[in-house]
């Protein structure tokens, strides 16, 4: 299985009452309007650096009150939970429940996209349901907070309190560059963190999750693609691997006497892109750090970082044995030691077979052309699956296949067919839900 390029999930057939479809009025989404707001909203809390919408700030707060009054003319209820989900319901005729999420928070210097498109094409959608009338299943918006981590380094932080996965051990350490603890952050928007974990209320009656991203990669981009069906987040092994040497001087030892630490680790960077190439996932060393980093020294230590992903658990074990023999071969040779400790790993979260086909099928009566593929980033998508709920994810087409950064773009004319897409598969989600009362 090759990392964006071929199917992870076999195909089945998806099964819905085409009746009910038929019967629901053909009131039709306005993406132009959701373009607009998002350029409003990019004013609002934006400058010419990029977005600026960093969680648990004022500018967040604000691009919060600003979403509040979109909502306030829809027939929703409001409520924010206990770990700061800000979520906005629309009753059905069942109490079961479709969510349709995503983030107003932003990294520092963000795109104009990441994050917020999610939502307001959410907005959007909720008001063309409730122009039809009541629903056949209740319909919930969700504005996750603190996705990115931007602040703490803890990112899926409002997701993650909901699907009861948030490590508070953690959470009680984290500060921010000017020393705030995440506690005291938190304090201050009226958030308990000892509570947080009680946001697991929400999932109650929660039947299935929606979520429509840019992809923030190329694939789409180099298949000349507008949108795409995720397949899941990718597993990730995160390792720091340390090589340990001997200091000498770097003029009076001879070459075949060396004991070089950042040779032995210098040779993992080529090895790495073979393990990738031959199993379809990535590899990166994202860092490295030698002492005693001077000039007049062979290098006795020398740590990198190495972040592995594959959406398929045994392919990413696999990478993952292979890198450590690798290390051990390239320590060998070298006459030096290695030592490795696991910084963060996640499993692979596959999203549910029946809305993937649901929104295979959505992307294709909008397009005429759909593509499948894996997310390497994680997504607040991925809390919510591995809370058991039926999750599936709609990618469109990012411009450079950067984000993150305030060149981030999608072609205006590709965010207008991802909010008619993304529409139709709530109406087929909808009503996959409502047949299986």
């Amino acid at each position: 299985m090759e990392f964006g390029t071929v199917d992870a999930i076999q195909r089945i057939p998806y099964h819905f009452d085409k009746s009910l479809t038929r019967r629901m009025s053909m009131y039709a989404p306005d993406p132009a309007r959701t373009i607009a707001e998002l350029k409003e909203l990019r004013a609002l809390t934006g400058n010419a650096d990029g977005a600026q919408r960093v969680a648990f700030t004022d500018t967040w707060a604000m691009a919060r009150n600003w979403l509040r009054a979109k909502m306030a003319e829809l027939p929703v209820t409001e409520h924010t939970d206990e770990a700061g989900n800000l979520w906005f319901t629309l009753p059905g005729v069942s109490g079961k429940s479709l969510l349709i999420g995503g983030h107003l928070d932003s990294v520092p210097n963000g795109g104009w996209l990441d994050g917020c498109l999610n939502i307001l094409a959410g907005v959007e959608i909720l008001r063309r349901i409730s122009a039809e009338g009541v629903p056949p299943v209740t319909v919930r918006l969700v504005d996750w907070a603190d996705e990115e981590g931007a602040r703490f380094g803890k990112s899926l932080f409002g997701s993650s309190a909901f699907s009861g996965n948030l490590d508070l051990d953690e959470a009680r350490s984290l500060t921010d560059q000017d020393g705030i603890s995440l506690p005291d952050a938190l304090a201050g928007f009226g958030i308990d963190l000892e509570n947080v974990k009680q946001a697991g209320a929400q999932r109650k009656d929660a039947a299935a999750y929606l979520e429509l991203h840019i992809e923030q990669g190329p694939v789409l981009l180099d298949m000349d693609l507008p949108l795409g069906v995720v397949l899941g987040t990718c597993g990730v092994e995160r390792h720091a691997v340390t090589f340990h040497g001997q200091a000498a001087h770097s003029g009076s030892t001879p070459m075949n006497r060396r004991k070089d630490a950042f040779l032995a680790a210098a040779r993992m960077a080529p090895e790495i892109y073979e393990i990738a190439a031959r199993h379809g996932g990535v590899c990166t060393i994202g860092s490295c750090v030698t002492r005693p980093g001077i000039v007049t020294s062979v290098v006795e230590e020398c740590r990198i970082t190495l972040d592995q992903r594959h959406l398929d658990a045994a392919a990413l074990a696999v990478m993952l044995e292979e890198a450590r023999l690798a290390s051990a071969r390239f320590a060998r040779d070298g006459n030096v030691t290695v030592t490795w400790d696991r910084i963060w790993q996640i499993e692979p979260v596959p999203f549910h077979p029946e809305l993937i086909e649901l929104c295979d099928a959505a992307i294709l009566e909008t397009c005429g052309v759909s593509h499948r593929l894996p997310s390497g980033p994680l997504h607040d998508a991925a809390e919510v699956s591995r809370a058991g709920i039926p999750t599936v994810m709609m990618f469109v087409q990012s411009l450079h296949g950067i984000s993150h950064n305030k060149i981030e773009d999608t072609r205006e004319e590709h965010l207008e067919q991802a909010v008619v897409a993304f529409d139709r598969l709530a109406r087929r989600t909808m009503a996959w839900l409502a047949t299986a009362e």
